[in-house]
């Protein structure tokens, strides 16, 4: 049975990032659903366990999609222009930078030890194993797609 829901379920992920990308549109909502389903397959949890688990994932996703925001906002905008950036602003930005980056591992520090609580360490460890494999999946289906255009 479990092995059906897994095929069942990646199916499912391959349609659905199939058709995100023939839309060929940036699609935060259909990404986030095929996270979750991607996730609570491959974690397993128990009814219990997901009652606990999703709420403090769902502010760690909040929290981190702020950052990312302000990343791409202010200091990749700037950094698109490096050439009219003084030493002094250029010294700000990659201050700015480091300091994004640090409050980004202190977020997964925290997502991490309150999981743990929550959760056995082993699948606590499975979920960074289980966000890395979506990723590469994501970005799989996402260069075959695009390979397919040319």
């Amino acid at each position: 049975m479990n092995k059906t829901k897994r095929i069942v379920t990646i199916a499912i992920f391959l349609l659905g990032t199939l058709t995100f990308y023939g839309q060929n549109k940036f699609n935060k909502d259909k990404i986030k659903a095929l996270k979750v389903a991607y996730i609570t397959d491959h974690l397993d949890l128990t009814s219990k366990e997901a009652q606990i688990f999703w709420p403090i994932y769902n502010e760690y996703e909040d929290q981190m999609n702020a950052l990312r925001e302000k990343e791409w906002g202010e200091i990749r905008r700037k950094m698109r222009d490096m050439g009219s950036l003084s030493e002094k602003e250029a010294s700000e930005l990659l201050l700015s930078y480091i300091n994004l980056k640090g409050d980004q591992q202190r977020l997964e520090k925290d997502l991490y030890a309150k999981l743990s609580k929550a959760l056995t360490a082993k699948k606590t460890f499975l979920l960074i194993k289980t966000e890395d494999d979506f990723k590469r999946q994501l970005i799989k289906q996402f260069r075959r797609s695009r390979d397919d255009k040319n």
